[in-house]
């Protein structure tokens, strides 16, 4: 029996009300399973792009590729064009397809805000604090580590964490590891995210072109209208989204900020009320007569144009009791899990080591960087979220213990994707010497990354009880 039944018969049983009434949803699950599947294609994006870069014969065509120039273009109008010179390969990913990326994290963000583990403060308070102090200690270790050097610039590269690569290192531990641990590492990653937002678009901008950001306001404000109007269509949105990525982009602001405020635009209400949407699959459900019609369909592989027309209803109806906000987030996830940012990593990730030095790991921005993910992370979220509990401002996760809630400390040092993505923004690849910072930079994320995962990874192991998590559920 499905869902659209049970709710037409209003049958439900004590475990799948036991189930709801944990907060455990359908959609809640599928995030956090894609975000850890994710992780694995991340992964494997990661190892080929740093194996094709240093492939002589290969890694020439590699690099040259990135440089390709993007255009799509009506007339003299190309879309994706910055200061009216075409975008590269590798500038058309970083800036415009990650800014579908931050889309899709300003969609999360106002989720968890309105319904998630962001709508009750008490609740929030430790993911937080924890987030908070994962995004200070770091950036202190990198500027104590680089004052006075040319690669300063890049203190907020360590301040992130991935989502995508740290449920991935959960979910290698199974259901071992309490849901409770899952939402809070999600949280912190989600408040992480908004951290780098507003450095992004705080110190990541240039010159500003005040009549386009104008023009880019008002076309935020007529979508911010939309929503007030209750206009649910998602082509409004992503159509007038995309005018306000073009002006962004050609404004001075990071156009990723612009994926961020249009997705604070969509409206988060559904066409129909549940309510509504119960009332109009029962009377589409009631023209079946039962046995007759059951002995009449297996008679034959079709439906009838009578029964069709009463299922299409249902399906229409079901569209609709889904918010925008929630049908586009669930849409963009495969999307941007399984393609934008395994794109994105096979891009960036890509660093020539034959002419480096291994020392050079262990020395200036690599160094920094590593020290920043791998100590600052662990230091600083354990440390706030400590604090926060000893001081009974928030309770510990269900099923949590501090060994548990070190190693999540420590799996918070994984920043892998928008710390490559803030060391792009830090380090100019165009000027040599800003490249082999950027170079360096890339390293001590991919080897701070893999050791917080790794660290991390093996304290859960030894520390996690080898029975099932009293709240895990099982898959659909």
């Amino acid at each position: 029996m499905n869902i659209k039944e049970k709710l037409s018969r209003g049958s439900w049983d004590r475990e799948e009300t036991s189930v709801f009434d944990r907060g455990i949803f359908f959609a809640a699950r599928q995030a956090l399973r894609r975000h850890a599947s994710g992780g694995n294609v991340l992964i494997a994006a990661t190892v080929v792009a740093l194996i094709v870069a240093n492939i002589p014969g290969i890694n020439d065509n590699y690099f040259s590729f990135w440089n390709e120039e993007v255009r799509l273009q009506i007339g003299s109008f190309n879309l994706f064009s910055h200061d009216g010179h075409p975008m590269s390969m590798l500038s058309s990913i970083n800036d415009a397809l990650m800014a579908v990326f931050f889309f899709s994290i300003g969609l999360e963000i106002k989720r968890e805000v309105l319904v998630g583990e962001l709508s009750s403060f008490r609740q929030a308070l430790l993911p937080i604090v924890g987030a908070i102090g994962g995004m200070i200690v770091p950036v202190v270790i990198f500027w104590l580590m680089s004052r006075g050097t040319d690669y300063s610039g890049g203190a907020a590269i360590p301040m992130a964490t991935d989502i995508a690569f740290s449920l991935g290192v959960l979910a290698m531990l199974g259901k071992r590891v309490p849901l409770s641990i899952k939402i809070f590492l999600t949280t912190l990653a989600v408040v992480d995210d908004i951290g780098g937002i507003i450095v992004i678009a705080a110190f990541y901008s240039t010159e500003i072109e005040y009549v386009l950001l104008i023009y880019a306001a008002a076309l935020l404000g007529f979508l911010l209208l939309g929503s007030a109007l209750h206009i649910k269509s998602k082509i409004f949105y992503l159509g007038i989204g995309c005018a306000v990525w073009f002006l962004f982009l050609n404004s001075g602001i990071h156009p990723t900020i612009a994926g961020v405020l249009v997705a604070f635009c969509v409206p988060a209400t559904p066409v129909f009320a549940p309510r509504k949407y119960i009332e109009i699959i029962r009377t589409s459900i009631s023209h079946f007569k039962g046995d007759e019609d059951m002995r009449d369909l297996q008679k034959r592989t079709i439906l009838g144009k009578e029964q069709m027309n009463w299922l299409k209803e249902v399906e229409s109806a079901s569209d609709k009791v889904i918010s925008p906000l929630q049908d586009l987030e669930d849409s963009l996830h495969p999307i941007v899990n399984y393609f934008i940012l395994p794109l994105f990593a096979f891009a960036n990730a890509g660093i020539y080591l034959l002419d480096m030095s291994p020392a050079s790991v262990f020395e200036g921005v690599s160094l920094a960087v590593i020290l920043g993910l791998v100590l600052g992370k662990f230091l600083g979220i354990l440390s706030f979220s400590w604090l926060t509990v000893k001081l009974g401002l928030a309770p510990m996760p269900k099923h949590a213990n501090w060994h548990s809630m070190a190693s999540v400390a420590m799996l918070g040092g994984i920043g892998f994707t928008v710390s490559i993505f803030i060391a792009t923004l830090s380090f100019s690849a165009s000027d040599p010497v800003q490249a082999d910072l950027l170079a360096h930079a890339k390293l001590g994320i991919v080897v701070g990354s893999v050791l917080a995962g790794l660290i991390g990874f093996v304290w859960l192991h030894f520390t996690l009880p080898h029975a099932v998590a009293p709240d895990a559920v099982e898959d659909d």
